[in-house]
């Protein structure tokens, strides 16, 4: 539990002030890199005030620190077709978005940031956020775009930003960019035609780093047993496939004799997950759990994670030390796929031979997975590895925001 602060004149002093938004239409990866930076900068200024404007149906099932608190606007859904609709109110997407975007920018104007880091989408979705950004650059705040180490393959993101006017909006609008990776492992805007004017706004921060919450959990009743993988589909909406493959390994292999603990996902679809638990009961050396706000315990207990490669699983690989072979997904965008090779490389993760099995079934043949189980356990961890400042993103992070951050609060 963190501490509270209070003011000596019994109220709390202004202070900085940082908003954050994500526009989470899909999955945990925006939330939780949003919790993740908001943690840090509460830690380093304390009598921050830290707001962060989400769409995730499942903010309220995580912890925030002193200092730090959402704001949920009306959540969206991305659809196969690459459209969007409206998750649970009986309205179009058109007055879906119109209701965010004026509740963002009434959020901003009573708020007052000295501070504004979008996540991934420099006009937020549809465009929700430019009046916005007009907004606040009139005020003075300072207007950041943080990026995580892979988007896309290069021609697929070049027609994605050209068709949403991305570098565009983004050069008129951001004083920074942070990438949150290193440039050495990757550049997720190499290929783009960016200005030299933007291009010298770009700063790599390097992983940010994860803290594992105390352990045990009171709300598991029955922590998985010692030694035990743990197998992660991050937010499961897409991670069905990867579940079935574990799965299939321990059913046709009798041998297999490695504990597994299965984690489903708070968006896996409820039917395939009844399946996967049906199909767990049956294993004796599979459990299952369908979600933790506070993955990062279960990591540090497990000898090895399976997982698909998201940005913040990987991103706990690194932090926690863990031996991982990451069968990534290639579709909508192939993000996981380059970032899993590109680590692969460089030896830091194992990448399963998969390219299309998240579409596929006959690719995901049962030994390979097992083999990649038993595997784990002789597998150099990450830390083998000699990469400077791999891990050096929270920490930058705070010192490219002490600037704005510091004089605010020593103004007070």
């Amino acid at each position: 539990m963190w501490p509270r602060l209070w003011s000596p004149r019994g109220g709390v002093p202004r202070g900085p002030r940082v908003l954050l938004y994500s526009h989470d239409t899909y999955g945990l990866g925006h939330l939780r890199r949003s919790r993740a930076i908001s943690i840090a900068l509460a830690d380093a200024f304390p009598n921050a005030s830290i707001l962060i404007m989400t769409g995730s149906p499942i903010v309220g099932r995580f912890d925030f620190p002193t200092g730090v608190d959402f704001v949920r606007v009306p959540g969206v859904v991305k659809l196969p077709s690459g459209d969007y609709a409206t998750h649970n109110m009986n309205i179009d997407i058109a007055h879906t978005t119109e209701l965010r975007q004026q509740m963002i920018a009434a959020t901003a104007k009573s708020f007052e940031p000295d501070l504004l880091i979008v996540d991934k989408e420099p006009a937020g979705l549809r465009g929700e956020i430019l009046p916005t950004l007009e907004q606040l650059r009139r005020r003075g705040t300072r207007l950041v775009l943080g990026l995580r180490d892979v988007l896309d393959e290069p021609e697929a993101l070049a027609e994605e930003w050209k068709r949403k006017r991305a570098i565009e909006i983004a050069s008129e609008y951001y004083d920074e960019f942070w990438i949150y990776g290193l440039q050495e492992i990757y550049e997720p805007l190499k290929g783009l035609p960016i200005p030299k004017a933007m291009r010298r706004r770009i700063r790599y921060t390097g992983y940010l780093r994860r803290e594992a919450p105390d352990w045990p959990d009171p709300a598991i009743e029955n922590p998985p047993r010692d030694p035990f993988v743990l197998v992660t589909a991050g937010g499961g909406g897409d991670g069905d496939w990867l579940m079935d493959w574990t799965l299939s390994a321990y059913e046709a292999d009798p041998t297999l004799d490695t504990p597994a603990q299965l984690v489903f996902g708070p968006f896996m679809n409820p039917e395939s997950r009844r399946e996967f638990e049906r199909r767990s009961a049956a294993l004796p050396m599979i459990e299952s759990l369908s979600f933790d706000s506070r993955l990062e315990r279960l990591m540090t207990e497990a000898t090895g994670v399976i997982a698909m490669g998201g940005y913040n699983t990987f991103c706990e690989v690194l932090s926690f030390d863990k031996p991982a072979v990451i069968a990534p997904r290639t579709s909508p965008r192939l993000e996981q796929y380059i970032r899993a090779q590109a680590a692969e490389q460089l030896g830091l993760v194992r990448m399963l031979p998969s390219l299309g099995a998240d579409r596929d079934p006959a690719l995901r043949d049962p030994a390979v997975m097992a083999a990649a189980i038993r595997g784990l356990a002789d597998q150099p961890k990450p830390s083998s590895v000699d990469a400077p400042g791999l891990l050096s993103g929270l920490e930058a992070v705070v010192g490219y925001a002490a600037p704005t951050l510091g004089r605010v609060q020593a103004a007070e």
